[in-house]
């Protein structure tokens, strides 16, 4: 069980494989608890090595205490509290890739959390850049996007924006290619997968917005076969996200 909770001011963040992402990341934690073990393996042994290293406060408590600590989860004896979860700025995510080709993903209004943290998971594993969401109307990372993404949502910058429609202007103009992924366009194989490249997701039930679609430079989609109208978003982004990576990596 990797998850999250929300706490007042700050999250606590348990699991074994969640405080080594976020330790690996460089994410700012203020505090870790550590249950007292009669065995404890090398890898948990490791993490508080890790957390020694880096200076971070802990502190060992009993197996119970640790459990209660996030409500009576299974913990696995480790749990830390850390600031809220560090969303990154458009100008920032663009300075933390050194790709002289970037790939990222935009989610217009993405409600399900389980989709959100599927499409990270996905994305960090298709080699995205950076992934954007709008600041209204759209899940943020929470308990259920952490636990979907494996703890890999620690492992990519996190953009929230005022105004998807304007992003998408900028983002043109610093040489992107956007692409809207919606039903009635281009087969995603088909389209240019050269320079910097956007693809934009839309909301479960609406899809993407009339205006930041028009704001796109193309419309692509998957055929479908059958009487089939779309597919879950977090299946329609894997595909096109790996495909994209397929065609980068054998061009």
């Amino acid at each position: 069980m990797i998850s999250m909770e929300r706490k007042g001011d700050y999250m606590r963040i348990y699991g074994r494989k969640i405080l080594k992402e976020a330790l690996q990341s460089n994410v700012s934690i203020k505090k870790v608890y550590f249950a007292q073990l009669e065995k404890p393996s090398r890898d948990f042994l490791n993490l508080i090595e890790l957390v020694e290293k880096k200076g971070i406060p802990y502190k060992f408590v009993t197996k119970k205490k640790a459990d209660n600590l996030v409500h009576g989860e299974k913990s696995q004896g480790v749990v830390a509290e850390l600031d809220e979860f560090p969303y990154f700025s458009l100008e920032e995510a663009l300075e933390n890739t050194s790709n002289t080709e970037k790939f990222i993903i935009l989610l217009d209004q993405i409600q399900d959390p389980h989709n959100f943290g599927a499409i990270i998971r996905s994305a960090v594993g298709a080699g995205v850049d950076f992934i954007i969401i709008p600041k209204n109307n759209s899940v943020k990372v929470t308990p259920a996007v952490v636990k979907v993404s494996a703890g890999t949502v620690f492992k990519i910058p996190v953009v929230i924006v005022t105004n998807l429609a304007r992003t998408i202007e900028k983002l043109k103009e610093d040489d992107f290619w956007i692409y809207a992924a919606t039903m009635g366009g281009t087969p995603y194989y088909e389209i240019d997968v050269k320079g910097n490249i956007g693809v934009v997701f839309g909301n479960e039930g609406k899809g993407i917005r009339r205006l930041v679609q028009e704001k796109c430079d193309g419309i692509i989609s998957i055929p479908m076969k059958r009487n089939v109208d779309s597919l879950n978003v977090a299946v329609s982004a894997g595909i096109i996200m790996y495909d994209i990576l397929r065609r980068r990596e054998n061009k």
